[in-house]
């Protein structure tokens, strides 16, 4: 189902002259023939004289020459009260712009972790939380180990025995047990046994986890703490699956946070992980960003705008030009002269306010931007009635295709339930003379696309039915304006 019919209902209404004459009543030429008459919210509904629908409106002349295609004429007081702009379809370069948001996080190249090599005891700690800062050679803690001090004596005795491969070997000891060599070297000088080892801080940065408290017992397994260097941040992005073939590595891109508007930070693409996210169909990618103020913040979100390339020698237009019904992509063009065409486009690809148009549009042509969902809906109203006219039987309601049968009428009444998980509404209708219905309340089963948003329980709507082989759906509904009402499947303005 159309997303735009409950538009079009509502602009056919204004389209068809009811509002005390503000609008002109028809768009065609008047002195143009006119070929027989139809009822604004039913184009099935055909008669050859002026005079009432069955919900009570006036029913509309449709001139000849207006109902082949998909072309309309429209008066000119009526372009100008429809606020009707233009813009011409262009050849031009069109960027790939890609905007997604990421979160940031640290450079993990700049991450470094504190694990000991032995079993032992913490004792000095000197960083008491996570946020703390600590500078590269800083004393952290000391740890008491009974295999560093036995490791210790092995040398010493070794160099008393005056054995250098013993020495080699207590050395090599004492460093895979994770001893720097500058402690080794003052043990050799000094020959002084220390009961307790101090390990200082790797690298700048700020203690991003703390795992232990002084007088902890440790293990080789245990990480004691980790040490993050902000002056670089990663912020990782997401892209669409279907952009993903625009990202490449090295590529520019611009960052924004929301606490700090106006400011926009500069980086590149780093890395394009080499999976989707099976959830939410998106890729990951990884910015990299020098952060020497730590202005941005691991964990902050951010808008990400990655610039993925020019696409050369293309034909674009505004984006609100483009017409997407969930269906197919229509532009409207404007002719000259009043006269306009819904035209069917392929889209391509979307940077800012501009579209690409593959097919379905030539460089120069005019395209409708402002007014164009009027335009369009009396236009797919004068082509439905030219296929349908072929078709029509005894009855106006009634139209055969095949094997299926289409009956189409329209009601009024007040919404008393929504049954979402069946895709229901239940509605307590004024009669439909054309049904032979009384006054009830019943569910109606919602054609596929047709939304409740904005609707109410006791809210009066206008709905439009249609007959699918043996039951009535729902493919249009809308509220009705305040002080409206209405009656025998009529709503009265």
């Amino acid at each position: 189902m159309n997303k735009y019919r409950p538009i079009r209902l509502i602009v056919v209404l204004l389209l068809a002259g009811l509002s005390n004459g503000l609008m002109p009543s028809s768009y065609a030429d008047e002195e143009k023939e006119i070929l027989y008459w139809v009822a604004p919210m039913d184009p099935n509904y055909k008669r050859d004289k002026p005079g009432k629908s069955p919900m009570g409106m006036n029913l509309v002349p449709v001139y000849a020459g207006d109902t082949g295609g998909n072309v309309v004429s429209i008066k000119p007081e009526v372009v100008q009260n429809l606020g009707v702009r233009t813009a011409r379809a262009e050849r031009s370069r069109l960027w790939r712009g890609i905007d997604t948001v990421g979160y940031v996080d640290f450079d993990e190249s700049k991450v470094s972790h504190i694990h000991l090599r032995t079993e032992g005891w913490i004792e000095r700690l000197t960083v008491r939380s996570e946020g703390e800062r600590v500078k590269r050679g800083d004393f952290v803690f000391d740890l008491y180990s009974p295999k560093l001090v036995n490791a210790q004596e092995e040398l010493v005795t070794a160099m008393s025995a005056g054995s250098k491969s013993l020495v080699r070997a207590s050395r090599e000891r004492l460093a895979s047990l994770g001893v720097s060599e500058k402690q080794i070297a003052q043990l050799q000088r000094d020959k002084r046994i220390q009961q307790r080892i101090s390990i200082y801080a790797p690298q700048d940065g700020v203690v991003s986890s703390l795992s232990v408290r002084e007088g902890m017992f440790i293990k080789p397994e245990n990480r004691v703490l980790s040490l993050a260097d902000l002056s670089s941040v990663w912020i990782i992005a997401e892209v669409f699956e279907r952009q993903t073939e625009w990202v490449n590595n090295g590529q520019p891109a611009e960052v924004r946070l929301s606490y700090l508007p106006g400011q926009v930070w500069e980086g590149a693409v780093e890395y394009i992980y080499p999976s989707l996210d099976a959830k939410t169909r998106t890729l990951k990618v990884r910015l990299r960003f020098d952060n020497p103020d730590e202005a941005i913040k691991p964990n902050m979100y951010a808008n990400v705008r990655i610039f993925g390339g020019p696409k050369e020698n293309t034909i674009v237009i505004p984006v609100e030009g483009l017409i997407r019904t969930g269906r197919d992509e229509r532009v409207i063009i404007a002719l000259g002269e009043g006269r306009f065409e819904a035209r069917e486009v392929v889209a391509g690809i979307e940077s800012g306010d501009y579209v690409e148009i593959k097919h379905g549009v030539q460089e120069g042509d005019e395209i409708v931007i402002s007014g164009q969902f009027l335009i369009d809906s009396e236009a797919s109203m004068r082509a439905s009635l030219t296929r349908m006219s072929a078709s029509q039987d005894e009855n106006p309601a009634t139209a055969t295709s095949g094997a299926v049968t289409t009956k189409a009428v329209m009601g009024s009444g007040v919404i008393k339930a929504f049954k979402s998980n069946e895709n229901k509404i239940n509605l307590q209708h004024e009669p439909i003379d054309e049904l032979g219905w009384p006054s009830m309340t019943m569910d109606f089963v919602l054609d596929t696309g047709v939304s409740v948003d904005g609707l109410s329980i006791n809210d009066n709507v206008m709905f439009h039915l249609e007959q699918r082989d043996d039951r009535y759906l729902v493919t249009a509904i809308h509220k009705m304006a305040p002080g409206a009402s209405g009656h025998n499947g009529a709503m009265r303005p």
